[in-house]
């Protein structure tokens, strides 16, 4: 393919998108990857062309020749997308979006209610890489799980709960309401939404994504069962829409100290119950298998999808098993994997091993991070009148950050959003005792980001460290908004808290009732496995009753 002939099939090809979609008859999917100097997206005439950058259509991958040349197979319906390369940056659309995809839809797909992907046949589209001005070394990410708003004062919610709080974290200095010091980056470099953006009202993709683009940081989407064409008749057209906005279901995204592979795993079964499940598709299994031998292997591996590739509750298959074994088979040469994951509005680590069909040298850590939207955008509102939203295991929501390291190593941190509760741990005591009282009362502590095996100890006063014991139970602070939420007179929130139910990462201590009359400190410590010492405190007094 010489660099003529492509401009020429590129000219005729755009004069046959704005034919009407019958009388196309030749189209091509061909172009030029270049090194846009000038950032505008169009190849001048002294922008050099990139070889050997990837592009691919979602199944096949090729890569750009001496000349900057890709050139892949027409087929239909498929997205062609450019693997961005380590180093390198794609422009933005004018929604905010990174401008790495373009589909190709030759006929008009099902009439869907949010509209699918149009008729659409550009041929040939040149990609656009500018230089990344950051060095390898550190890369910041941050990343929300299930936002989920259901109505536009929801998604309001969203910009003031979520984004905003980014904003005010990281502005420069620090400021306490969302602050003009933030600056484009100051929050990271990277964004991950994995799933769930919407709560099936797909028109609100455009205020989500004015929200989210506030942060200055390009956003990759993963889809969530909530982002489905609930009127598509088959798995294959129930993302036309959300494709439509946010491009490839399933891509990869590479960075100097990670490659990201993100994976729609959410599979669609209309007029069946549960109308889906998660799984994957043949055409990914054929785009990982092209695309994993490519990937260096020293270098991190995050998978990110939506539903947790564990059962969250055994017995009950809510991830099809011979699909995550074959996913496993794939991923186990690589020595550092991580998968990130939402959709449960609970907060959980799993270390996958040969019970699930995991056959690496070490365990797999799967972080099932917590929802932006916390239990649904549901509680009392906080003093701006955004609802707490606190999850059934206690959680408040929030967002995480996920940094990484050019040697493979990672740190993950759960920040609560403003008007959450706050912190690290969250303790539960009672505020008095009867000196002397079977000690049969307990201080709790839920301990957001714990591990399976973390070790969480306590002390009162001065007293010895001694270990709190793991329980499977709800968190009582929760459980103190379920009665308050039944003892009202009238409705305390436009939704009330969830049903508080059993924590993954909750433990709990026994209290003495033998020390002196008066006010005692408990202190709780854990080592977090990123961050090092965490530590709460909380009080509780000892009186003397009579009978």
């Amino acid at each position: 393919m010489r660099l003529a002939c492509l401009l020429t099939a590129c000219l005729l090809c755009s004069a046959l998108s704005a034919a009407p979609a019958a009388a196309i008859t030749r189209l091509c999917n061909e172009g030029i990857v270049f090194h846009d100097l000038d950032g505008d997206g169009l190849r001048g005439r002294d922008e050099p062309a990139l070889p050997g950058v990837a592009v691919s259509d979602g199944q096949a991958i090729v890569r750009t020749n001496v000349h900057g040349e890709y050139s892949l197979p027409v087929a239909w319906p498929r997205t062609t997308f450019v693997i961005k390369p380590a180093g390198w940056q794609v422009n933005r659309s004018a929604d905010g979006l990174p401008k790495f995809w373009r589909h190709l839809q030759r006929s008009p797909g099902p009439a869907l209610k949010y509209g699918g992907i149009p008729v659409q046949s550009p041929g040939c589209r040149n990609f656009a890489l500018v230089r990344d001005p950051r060095g390898p070394g550190h890369l910041r990410t941050l990343v929300f799980g299930d936002p989920q708003p259901r109505t536009a004062t929801e998604a309001g919610y969203y910009e003031r709960g979520i984004v905003e709080a980014v904003m005010a974290r990281h502005a420069s200095p620090p400021a306490a309401a969302n602050a003009a010091a933030y600056l484009p980056r100051n929050a990271g470099d990277l964004g991950l939404t994995l799933g769930d953006v919407v709560h099936d009202d797909l028109s609100l993709y455009p205020q989500m994504n004015r929200a989210t683009a506030r942060l200055g940081l390009p956003w990759l989407h993963v889809a969530g069962n909530h982002d489905l064409d609930f009127d598509a008749t088959r798995d294959e057209d129930s993302l036309l829409s959300f494709r439509n906005t946010y491009g490839p279901d399933t891509f990869a995204w590479e960075e100097h100290e990670a490659t990201f592979v993100l994976l729609d795993n959410v599979v669609y079964q209309p007029g069946q119950k549960p109308d889906y499940v998660g799984g994957l598709r043949e055409d990914q299994f054929a785009f990982l298998a092209a695309y994993l031998p490519t990937v260096p292997r020293g270098r991190r591996l995050v998978v990110a999808a939506h539903i947790p590739f564990f059962e969250p509750t055994p017995g009950r298959e809510t991830f099809r098993a011979a699909d995550r074994k074959r996913l496993f088979a794939m991923l186990a040469p690589f020595p550092n994997v991580l998968l990130l994951t939402a959709h449960g509005h609970v907060q959980r680590h799993h270390l996958h091993d040969a019970a699930s069909g995991w056959r690496g040298e070490k365990p797999l850590h799967e972080y099932n991070l917590g929802a932006a939207c916390g239990a649904y955008w549901s509680g009392v509102p906080d003093a701006s009148g955004i609802p707490v939203g606190t999850m059934a295991d206690g959680t408040p929501r929030g967002w995480a950050e996920l940094s990484l390291l050019a040697d493979a190593r990672y740190s993950l941190r759960w920040h609560a959003a403003a008007g959450a509760a706050q912190g690290d741990i969250g303790l539960h005591a009672p505020k008095v005792l009867r000196r002397g009282a079977y000690p049969a009362f307990g201080v709790f502590a839920n301990v957001y980001m714990a591990l399976p095996d973390a070790v969480v100890e306590f002390r009162v006063g001065d007293g010895a460290w001694a270990p709190m014991q793991r329980v499977a139970r709800a968190d009582p602070r929760l459980l103190v908004e379920n009665v308050r939420d039944d003892l009202a007179d009238g409705l305390r929130g436009f939704d009330r808290s969830p049903e508080a139910a059993p924590s993954t990462h909750l433990w709990r201590g026994t209290l003495p009732t033998d020390l002196p009359v008066g006010e005692h400190r408990i202190q709780v410590r854990t080592r977090d496995a990123w961050r090092g010492l965490l530590e709460a405190s909380a009080t509780y007094r000892l009186a003397d009753a009579v009978p």
